[in-house]
C-alpha cells in the first residue's frame, strides 16, 4: 500500500505541476492538430487509409516525443530528482508515478487529436482507438525510462529521440497494422506482448538508470 500510495503522490504532483503550469499539455496539443493539417493539405487527393493512418502514427509519435522531452524538466531544473532518489521509497515507484502522468498526457491530446484525425482523413473504429491505448503504455513505459536517461546528459534534447524512435518502431509497426490489417488481433497482440515485455523491463532496470 506504500508503494502505490507513493506512485499515487508522484503522478499527482506532475499532474497539479502541468496544471499550474500548463507548457507540456498545450504544446502537445498544438503541435498534434498543426501536423494534422499539415498532412491534410499535403496528402494528394485519394491516397490510401494506409497513408492517412501511417501519418497519425508519425504525429502522434513525435507528439509523445515532444512530452517526453519534458517529463524530468521540473527535476532537473530544480534539483528535484535527488530528493526523490534519497526518499526512503522504492525508486521504481518513480518510473510508474512519472510513466502514469505521461500516460494522462498522451490520453488528453489524443482526444483532441483523434476528432481531428476522423475529420480530415477517415473515420476512427475500435480497433484504431485500442492500438493507440495500448501503444499509450508502450511509449509511455520505454519513454519514461529513456528520458530519465537523457535527463542525466547534455545533449538530452539529441540523446531522447536517437534512443527512443528506434525502440518505437514495434509500436508503429502494431498501431498501424491494427488499423488497416484484415486479422487487427495479430498487431493488437504485438503491442500488448510489447507493452508486457518493456514495462518489467523498464520496472526493474529504473533503480540503476537514476542511480548513475
Amino acid at each position: 500500500m506504500n508503494y502505490l500510495a507513493d506512485v499515487g503522490a508522484l503522478a499527482r504532483k506532475d499532474l497539479l505541476l502541468e496544471l499550474r503550469a500548463r507548457d507540456t499539455l498545450p504544446a502537445m496539443l498544438l503541435f498534434v492538430v498543426s501536423a494534422l493539417v499539415v498532412f491534410h493539405f499535403v496528402l494528394p487527393a485519394g491516397s490510401s487509409d494506409l497513408a492517412a493512418t501511417g501519418l497519425l502514427w508519425v504525429a502522434l509519435l513525435f507528439t509523445a516525443l515532444l512530452g517526453l522531452s519534458r517529463a524530468f524538466a521540473a527535476e532537473r531544473e530544480q534539483g528535484v530528482i535527488d530528493g526523490l532518489v534519497l526518499a526512503p521509497s522504492d525508486r521504481s515507484a518513480i518510473w510508474l508515478g512519472k510513466a502514469l502522468s505521461i500516460l494522462a498526457f498522451l490520453a488528453l491530446a489524443e482526444l483532441i487529436a483523434l476528432p481531428a484525425f476522423a475529420l480530415f482523413f477517415r473515420h476512427i473504429d475500435g480497433t484504431l482507438i485500442g492500438g493507440v491505448a495500448l501503444a499509450d503504455v508502450g511509449i509511455a513505459a520505454v519513454g519514461t525510462l529513456l528520458a530519465a536517461m537523457a535527463a542525466a546528459s547534455r545533449a538530452r534534447e539529441l540523446l531522447l529521440p536517437l534512443l527512443f524512435l528506434p525502440l518505437a518502431i514495434p509500436i508503429v509497426v502494431g498501431g498501424v497494422g491494427a488499423s488497416v490489417a484484415d486479422d487487427p488481433a495479430r498487431y493488437l497482440g504485438l503491442l500488448g506482448l510489447y507493452d508486457a515485455l518493456f514495462a518489467i523491463i523498464c520496472w526493474a532496470s529504473f533503480e540503476y538508470v537514476v542511480t548513475e
